[in-house]
């Protein structure tokens, strides 16, 4: 039995899955796709359909709340996002339900696919001021399910101080801390709306040039927006940071619970990969450009 990381799915699996829930789709050939996930593995199933599988326990809650609030949530935002179509079952020695979805075109975002960033900053920005303008009634409030995405960044605060205290040689502590510092004096004031919870590269495609889906909503939620933000640093540049800050229209304490987030993320990646922690890496750049803002406010 599956029970824990990516070990055991594979292709074969996923064939009898679909042969023995979804009879319709026997017939289609199985693929894995280019760029994969950690959290999931998906496979192309056709033209058409795509299949994702969590990879453990973890995870698992996502399936079926994407398969809800997808279908709620889809036809009311200005891009195309994952629409589900089948929901399976455990089954075949796999333990975790399981989702066919409408398969969507497009590549991961980075900058040499971008054609205009202050436009596609642009667009994101307005994918996510649509989605947090949308109903809440009965969605799932920020916790365990979104790995606190949505919640207050002091979810993270024991953590973000532990690996501060192991980088004193690498970035300049006292600074970050006044970043992260300054994120958990500030709350929230507006009513609970929608985050989508892991606004990364990876979660955008892009298609022609443009922003063409936003896909994973499996950390979404009800909550803070302010998580939603971090992309700011880790893939916008500066004209394309100030287009998506003035269209998101959230405030200036957002912003900084934001640069908290962005924060918590980057130092994770330094303390745990010997190369983030070197000049001109992705998590070192992130953390240079937060605190500068910080200081700049």
């Amino acid at each position: 039995m599956v029970t824990d990381g990516r070990a055991g799915i594979d292709a074969d699996l996923v064939r009898r899955l679909v042969t023995a829930q979804f009879t319709q789709w026997a017939d289609l050939e199985v693929v894995p796709v280019e760029a994969d996930g950690w959290d999931n593995r998906t496979y192309r199933l056709g033209a058409e359909l795509s299949v994702r599988l969590p990879t453990a326990a973890g995870y698992a809650p996502a399936v079926l709340k994407e398969h809800r609030w997808l279908q709620v949530l889809g036809p009311q935002l200005p891009l195309p996002v994952p629409e589900p179509v089948g929901l399976g079952e455990p089954g075949e020695s796999y333990p975790y339900h399981w989702s066919i979805r409408r398969w969507l075109d497009g590549e991961p975002a980075h900058s040499g696919l971008i054609e205009d960033s202050c436009r596609f900053a642009a667009d994101l920005a307005g994918f996510l001021r649509r989605l947090r303008t949308l109903d809440t009634d009965e969605g799932p409030p920020a916790g365990a399910h979104s790995f606190l995405r949505g919640t207050h960044p002091a979810a993270y605060d024991e953590e973000t101080r532990c690996c501060l205290a192991q980088l004193e040689a690498v970035i300049p502590v006292d600074r970050a801390l006044a970043v992260w510092e300054t994120a958990l004096a500030l709350t929230w004031q507006g009513v609970p709306a929608w985050f989508h919870g892991d606004v990364a590269a990876g979660n955008l495609l892009v298609r022609g040039g443009r922003l063409s889906a936003v896909i994973d909503f499996g950390t979404s939620g009800v909550g803070d927006p302010a998580c939603d933000l971090v992309i700011a640093w880790t893939l916008l540049d500066e004209p394309a940071r100030r287009v998506f800050r003035r269209e998101t229209g959230l405030d200036e304490d957002t912003w900084a619970r934001a640069r908290g987030w962005a924060l918590w993320k980057a130092l994770l990646g330094v303390s745990g990969d010997p190369a983030a922690r070197e000049s001109g890496s992705v998590e070192r750049r992130v953390i240079e450009l937060v605190i500068g803002e910080h200081e700049a406010e």
